[in-house]
């Protein structure tokens, strides 16, 4: 559970980010409406990646809320990818307001098939060392930093961006930019299905070349005799 910083130097009220059967769960804590809705959407916009696409179950407590600053909060939302599936609240006014927009006032549990892939970006073990999986395209503005391995299910955008401590793997485009091996690992490599990128480094070793055009087949990025070389990905290589 993740939980925010503070809002003020003066004040410790927090919110908290956990994962539910069926997206995520905020729960807000105390204080005034319209500072906690700021410091939601600054959070939010801070940590883009991790919330595009997400369902999201809002624990207001006992805020009133009446339709235009709820329907505002859901919009608001939406420009972020992100769909209100929940208000929960120990106002019934706020209750009432929910149900009037089309908005559910509890969690619904969801049931999954066991086949079907989740989009997930959160730790999971990766031949013993810890990595972020993301089933997803990361576009502009979208920022990746794990201290092990960062693989990704989709394409990345050029002003997308992905830091890692480990390899960097890439099931579809590179066109954005990407750090392996950043805490100084030169046996750090980036594999991509499409590597054209905006910007390379391995470890403190950038790729010294002007933007490459587009070649047919996978490629994969490391360090040979301390130069940050591309070649063709024949077979897996981390």
């Amino acid at each position: 559970m993740f939980k925010s910083a503070p809002l003020t130097a003066e004040r410790s009220t927090e919110f908290q980010i956990k994962g539910i059967n069926d997206g995520l769960l905020v729960t807000l804590g105390e204080g005034e409406w319209s500072v906690l809705r700021e410091y939601l959407l600054h959070n939010i916009e801070e940590r883009s990646a991790f919330f595009q696409g997400a369902r999201l179950a809002l624990d207001v407590g006992d805020h009133v809320l009446k339709a235009a600053e709820l329907g505002a909060l859901r919009d608001k939302l939406g420009d972020f990818g992100i769909s209100l599936t929940a208000v929960i609240s120990s106002s019934v006014v706020t209750e009432k307001t929910a149900l009037m927009l089309g908005i559910a006032t509890q969690i619904q549990p969801v049931k999954r098939l066991a086949s079907a892939p989740k989009p997930v970006e959160e730790p999971v073990h990766v031949n013993g060392e810890t990595a972020v999986f993301l089933q997803k395209t990361m576009r502009s503005g979208t920022r990746i930093q794990n201290s092990g391995t960062v693989v990704v299910l989709g394409d990345v955008n050029p002003g997308a961006e992905i830091i890692a401590g480990g390899n960097v793997i890439i099931w579809g485009r590179l066109k954005g930019t990407v750090v392996a091996g950043c805490d100084g690992d030169e046996h750090a490599q980036v594999c991509a299905l499409e590597m054209t990128p905006m910007s390379l480094r391995i470890a403190n070793i950038s790729l010294d070349e002007k933007p490459r055009k587009s070649k047919p087949g996978p490629e994969f990025a490391s360090i040979e005799s301390g130069t940050v070389i591309i070649q063709p990905w024949k077979h897996p290589t981390y």
